[in-house]
C-alpha cells in the first residue's frame, strides 16, 4: 500500500456556508452511488477471508444490515465474534439461523453482550465486562450508527444529541476503554465505519450539541458532523498510541449502501429511494471494507507508514478496498487536537486516559457508576 502525499493544515479554516458544503457533500454521495460498482468491480462478493480461528471480534450494530453482514462472514470464516447489542433477542435468533446455514458443521463461536450505545454508562459496563476476562481482543469494529433523516433533534439521558453519541462519542469511548483487551490481542485494530457523508460535515467543538444557535440543526448536518469527527479524534488516538502497542487505527467506507434510513421519510421519497437499488451496494457488499481492514495482513504494515510519516489522519480505506484520503477538514491537526480533548471531557475521562490504560492502570470515567 503506498501512501497519499503530504497535507496537513494547522490552523483555524474558515468554514464554508451549510449550503455550499451541503451541495460538495450531495455531489460526492451522488458520484458515488453511480460509479461505486465500477470502482468496486475488481472485489468478490462475499469477500473471501482467510481462516480466523483464535481471532477475537466485536462488532457493534450487528443485528442488521452492515454489522450484520460482518459478524456473519468473520463468524462462518472461524472468528470468535462477540456481538455488541441492544436487542439480545434478535441477536439469539440471528445466531439459530446462521448455524442452520452451516448444515450441522461445525459451531459457530458467537457470543451476545449487551451494549447501548444511547448511555454512555453502558459502554463502561460492557467494556469493564470485557477487559475482566483478560482475553485479547484482535479486532474492534465500531459499526453501529443512526442517521434519522429529517427527524427534529433529539438528546440521549446523558444529554448529547443522539447522532454525536450513537456515532462517535460512544464509540470513542469505547475505544479507549477497551484498550487493555486490545494490547493483549496486539497486532490488534480498531476499525470504524464511516461515510461518504463526512464531505458535508464540519465540527464546532463549542456547539456539537447543536444548542447555542449558532447552526440550525438538521439530522444531516448531525450525522455528517458527527462522521467527520470520528475521523479526526481516530487520527489522534493513531498518533498517541506507541508502535509497540501494536493497535492499528482506521476508518473505512462502506460505500452507497441500501438500508431503512428513509423509514420515516415521505412515501414518495422512499419511493424513489426504492426505484434506484441497481446503483446501491447491498448490506453484505457494503461489509467489504471493513472486512478487509479486518483482515488484510498489510493493514498494520500500511497504518505504520502513515505515522512514520506524520500523516494528519489516521488510515481510511475506500469502498473498493483500497486507502484513500479522508475529507479536507480532517486534515487539520489543531481542529483534530480540539475534537480529542473535547471529546475525552464529553465522555468524562481523564486526557492523559490513553497512557493510564497502555501503563496498566485505571482510567477513572465519570460514566462508571451512572
Amino acid at each position: 500500500m503506498n501512501s497519499s502525499p503530504r497535507s496537513s493544515l494547522t490552523g483555524k479554516v474558515k468554514r464554508r456556508p451549510w449550503w455550499v458544503k451541503s451541495l460538495t457533500g450531495w455531489s460526492y454521495v451522488i458520484y458515488e452511488m453511480l460509479f461505486q460498482r465500477m470502482q468496486a468491480r475488481h472485489l468478490k462478493n462475499p469477500l473471501p477471508l482467510p481462516p480466523l480461528d483464535d481471532v477475537t471480534c466485536i462488532v457493534t450494530g450487528s443485528t442488521s444490515g452492515i454489522g450484520l453482514e460482518t459478524a456473519r462472514q468473520l463468524a462462518f470464516s472461524g472468528a470468535h465474534v462477540v456481538m455488541a447489542v441492544r436487542n439480545q433477542s434478535a441477536a439469539f435468533d440471528l445466531i439459530k439461523k446462521w448455524q442452520t446455514e452451516r448444515h450441522g458443521t461445525t459451531l459457530l463461536s458467537i457470543e451476545v453482550m449487551e451494549l447501548n450505545l444511547l448511555s454512555l454508562s453502558s459502554v463502561v459496563k460492557f467494556a469493564k465486562a470485557l477487559n475482566s476476562r483478560s482475553k485479547p481482543l484482535q479486532v474492534l469494529i465500531n459499526n453501529a450508527g443512526m442517521f434519522s433523516m429529517g427527524e427534529p433533534q433529539k438528546f440521549s439521558k446523558d444529554g448529547y444529541e443522539t447522532h454525536l453519541q450513537v456515532n462517535f462519542l460512544a464509540p470513542a469511548l469505547l475505544s479507549i476503554l477497551l484498550l487493555p483487551s486490545l494490547v493483549k490481542g496486539s497486532p490488534s485494530r480498531i476499525i470504524n465505519v464511516n461515510s461518504i457523508m463526512r464531505y458535508m460535515g464540519f465540527v464546532d467543538t463549542d456547539d456539537m450539541n447543536f444548542t447555542l444557535g449558532k447552526e440550525k440543526f438538521n439530522s444531516t448536518k448531525a450525522y455528517s458532523s458527527s462522521k467527520l469527527a470520528q475521523i479526526m479524534f481516530y487520527s489522534v488516538l493513531q498518533k498517541r498510541l506507541p508502535l509497540e502497542a501494536g493497535i492499528s487505527v482506521l476508518c473505512v467506507s462502506p460505500g452507497t449502501v441500501h438500508t431503512n434510513v428513509t423509514r420515516d421519510l415521505p412515501k414518495l421519497v422512499q419511493g424513489v429511494y426504492n426505484l434506484i437499488p441497481v446503483f446501491l451496494f447491498s448490506a453484505q457488499e457494503g461489509s467489504r471494507s471493513a472486512l478487509y481492514a479486518a483482515t488484510d495482513p498489510e493493514i498494520p504494515e500500511y497504518c505504520e507508514e502513515l505515522k512514520a510519516d506524520d500523516w494528519p489522519t489516521c488510515a481510511y480505506i475506500s469502498h473498493y478496498c483500497r486507502p484513500t484520503r479522508a475529507a479536507k477538514e480532517a486534515h487539520n491537526t489543531r481542529a483534530a487536537n480540539e475534537v480529542w480533548e473535547k471529546t475525552l471531557d464529553m465522555t468524562g475521562l481523564p486526557l492523559d486516559a490513553v497512557e493510564k490504560l497502555l501503563q496498566g492502570e485505571e482510567a477513572m470515567c465519570k460514566y462508571t457508576d451512572s
